[in-house]
C-alpha cells in the first residue's frame, strides 16, 4: 500500500480512521489491529475493501488451506492474517516504511503455531522482484492497492511475475474514479477478469483475476 502524507480530516465518516485500533472477528478469533494514521497514512488504517475481502474469504470460495499466498500493500497486515488462520502460508508485503507496523500487528493476532505460516517482506512493486519466485504462489491478495495511477505500471508488472496460470488473484477495490477502471482495462491485457462479489453497503467491489497464458506458453 503506498504511503501518503498525513493531513488531518475533518469528516465523520473518517473518524474511524483515526483510532488507534479496530476490532474485528474473523476465523473465529478476535483480532486487534494497530492503526496510525498521522505517522503512515493510508498504510495504518483499516479500510473497507479488506474487511470485505476477509469476509469473502470466510465463505471458502478460494481454498487457502496449505496454499502459498501473498499479499500485497498489506498495510495492517488484516487480509493477511486472516488467510494465516485460514491455513495459507502467507507471505505478507508492504514497503520498508511500513513493516515494523505491519509486522507488530502480525506477532500481535497471530501467536505460534499460525504465526509460523506468515512470513512478513518487503516489496516495492516493480522492484527486487527476482527474490520473489517467479509464478510461485497460488493465491495474490489485494485490498485497496488500485488507487496511484502512476504505481498501475509497476503493480501490473508485479502481479504478472508472481503469478503462474493457475493462480488465483483477488483485488477488493472501491472504484472512485476513471483512473481506477483504466487499471482494469490494463490488466485484462495479461489477465482474465470477472467480478465476483459486491458489497453495496460498502461500494467494494471484489475481482478475480487468472493469467492468460504467455507466449512461450502456446
Amino acid at each position: 500500500m503506498a504511503l501518503v502524507p498525513y493531513e488531518e480530516n475533518p469528516l465523520p465518516a473518517f473518524s474511524k480512521l483515526h483510532n488507534s485500533s479496530a476490532q474485528f472477528r474473523f476465523a473465529n478469533q478476535e483480532l486487534r489491529l494497530a492503526q496510525d494514521w498521522k505517522r503512515l497514512g493510508v498504510a495504518a488504517v483499516v479500510w473497507d475493501a479488506a474487511v470485505v475481502m476477509c469476509m469473502y474469504l470466510e465463505l471458502g470460495a478460494v481454498e487457502l488451506k496449505g496454499k502459498k499466498v501473498v499479499e500485497l500493500g498489506a498495510g495492517t497486515g488484516l487480509v493477511g492474517i486472516v488467510a494465516a488462520l485460514l491455513g495459507a502460508h502467507v507471505t505478507i508485503t508492504d514497503r520498508e516504511p511500513a513493516l515494523e507496523f505491519l509486522s507488530a500487528n502480525v506477532a500481535a493476532n497471530l501467536p505460534p503455531p499460525a504465526g509460523d505460516l506468515v512470513v512478513v517482506s518487503e516489496l516495492t512493486w516493480g522492484q527486487g522482484l527476482e527474490r520473489f519466485p517467479e509464478g510461485g504462489f497460488d493465491v495474490v491478495l489485494g485490498a485497496d492497492i488500485v488507487y496511484l495511477e502512476e504505481t498501475f505500471p509497476s503493480l501490473l508488472r508485479t502481479l504478472e511475475h508472481l503469478c503462474s496460470g493457475s493462480t488465483v488473484v483477488l483485488l477488493a477495490c472501491k472504484i472512485r474514479y476513471e483512473r481506477d477502471a483504466r487499471f482494469l482495462s490494463m490488466l485484462r491485457r495479461s489477465f482474465t477478469v470477472e467480478e465476483v462479489h459486491y458489497d453495496k453497503d460498502r461500494d467494494i467491489r471484489l475481482y478475480k483475476a487468472s493469467r492468460l497464458p504467455r507466449r512461450r506458453d502456446l
